[in-house]
């Protein structure tokens, strides 16, 4: 482990076993990517020497357990990017809750490390910027889409009290940022949103940012970089599946068949079967006409929704992990003992396996292993313990937007999420049943209808800054006009407005 202490954008001390060469008139980047090159097997921390006495120094190896973790901690209140970048990127990435271990591309330069082997791998994809904090967060914005997982990690420090002075908000080093990292439109739209909600007008930050090309690196570029998690994440290969069902019979039993046949065995399947006729009764009578190898603990009710299903199959789970699922899925026979690989080598306990329709295009699909910000509550597997306490929101019942919220939850928790393209599920999607039936909402009767969807709004309100609600809204602005019928841009405004605030006014009412 190599740790360089640094002030004022500059080195000031290294400590390694033998003595490390830098140089004064190279930045800090600079100095690591040699550092890197000549030390490719090593951990590369970073540290304000103010608080070298503050580093956590035996949480390092537990933090960086894997290879492709990049890992640092803000002391400050303030971000270097400051919050208006919200309006421009919605992703939950931007907002970090800092008293857990958070995934996050908005690194720190004031405490941190990398794996050497890492950086070695991008020294030919990245500039070595001047400013160290501006490369940690360029780094980690374009290498996190890549395969790099990057996060907030309060461990990294202990004992400090006071907190770490930042700048001040820089207009420039915003829309500079944004152009380096963005599509080109993305600096009008936060030109237009600094306008529309603060009354800030940028002119000469949005002129200079025109001159600034936008950063990539090869997708490629960490593929040399073999996943291999040092933490031990199953202590037994015992797991248990939830399925949703409503009107499926064929196509639960298929996958049933599919379970059956899986060369790690399931111990539990825990069906809950909707229908909301009162005088309906269980059609799935293959659960008890037929041998199967697992256990299928089964609950008729009369109560549709996917929401209130699940909630009633988690509450039955009883082993380590659980393959949250849906009715009409089909997977390989190997599929959950791959998982298991999958999960012990990456050294994750929450993961999302690619979910395909049949003949979906090869070339659309998410070949990388990625930190992502969403959630599949019909292709993942979790540890069961990370998800004591955390349910789905029954505010989003016959809506949209639980899957996220779900993630969130477990986000705000502290517990990440991978995606991972492989082993991959097939999603039929069944045209019959189907966990979502159609009632008549309450906003469905109203003269003015909501837009988003009340639910799409609740999770907005629930888990996103003030400024990405602002720039949500700008883009939907702009994006739902070509799907309307009013032509007249004043008229169009006008009905938006009325319709934003129906939607707002039904979020908080499901909130409540």
């Amino acid at each position: 482990m190599i740790i360089v202490y640094h002030q004022n954008n500059t080195i000031v001390e290294v400590q390694f076993s033998e003595e490390i060469d830098v140089f004064a008139n190279k930045s800090i980047a600079q100095n690591l990517f040699e550092i890197a090159e000549k030390y490719p097997e090593h951990l590369i921390v970073w540290c304000l020497l103010e608080l070298k006495s503050n580093l956590n120094i035996d949480k390092l190896e537990i933090i960086f357990h894997n290879r492709r973790i990049m890992a640092s901690y803000n002391l400050s209140q303030y971000s270097f990017l400051p919050d208006t970048i919200g309006y421009i990127d919605e992703s939950l990435f931007v907002n970090v809750k800092k008293d857990v271990t958070y995934p996050t591309w908005k690194m720190s330069s004031d405490v941190g490390g990398i794996h050497a082997s890492v950086l070695k791998a991008l020294k030919n994809e990245i500039k070595a910027d001047l400013d160290f904090e501006y490369f940690l967060h360029s780094m980690a914005k374009l290498a996190m889409i890549n395969g790099l997982f990057c996060y907030s990690e309060p461990l990294l420090v202990k004992g400090f009290s006071t907190e770490v002075q930042k700048h001040n908000i820089d207009y420039f080093l915003l829309f500079r940022f944004v152009k380096h990292h963005y599509k080109t439109r993305w600096i009008f739209l936060l030109f237009l949103n600094l306008f529309l909600y603060e009354k800030k007008i940028a002119v000469f930050p949005l002129f200079a940012s025109l001159f600034y090309k936008q950063r990539s690196i090869n997708e490629n570029a960490l593929n040399t970089i073999t996943f291999q998690s040092s933490k031990k994440i199953i202590d037994q290969k015992k797991i248990d599946i939830i399925i949703p069902t409503i009107g499926r019979k064929k196509y639960l039993y298929d996958f049933l068949k599919d379970l059956s046949r899986q060369t790690l065995q399931p111990k539990n399947v825990i069906i809950i079967e909707q229908n909301p006729d009162l005088d309906s009764i269980s059609e799935l009578d293959f659960i008890n006409t037929e041998n199967w190898p697992f256990c299928i603990k089964h609950q008729f009710i009369n109560q549709a929704g996917a929401c209130n299903a699940r909630n009633l199959a988690l509450e039955k789970v009883e082993n380590e992990w659980v393959f949250m699922a849906d009715d009409d899925i089909r997977i390989q026979d190997d599929f959950l003992e791959k998982a298991f690989d999958f999960i012990k080598t990456e050294g994750v306990e929450q993961v999302t396996f690619g979910c395909y329709e049949v003949n979906y295009p090869e070339n659309k699909k998410e070949e990388q292993i990625i930190q992502w910000d969403g959630f599949g509550s019909g292709c993942s597997i979790v540890k069961t313990k990370n998800i004591k306490g955390i349910f789905y929101n029954m505010s989003f019942e016959f809506g949209y937007g639980e899957d996220n919220d779900f993630g969130a939850q477990l986000r705000n928790a502290g517990f990440n999420i991978i995606y991972s393209p492989k082993p991959e599920i097939v999603h039929l999607k069944a045209p019959v049943g189907g966990f979502r039936t159609k009632p008549v909402l309450a906003w469905h009767r109203d003269t003015i209808q909501p837009k988003p969807s009340p639910t799409v709004m609740l999770y907005k309100i629930s888990n996103l800054k003030k400024q990405q609600l602002n720039g949500y809204k700008t883009v939907l602005f702009f994006k739902f006009y070509k799907h309307q019928k009013i032509k007249n841009p004043i008229k169009y405004l006008s009905s938006f407005r009325k319709q934003w605030e129906s939607s707002l006014f039904w979020a908080e009412k499901l909130k409540q």
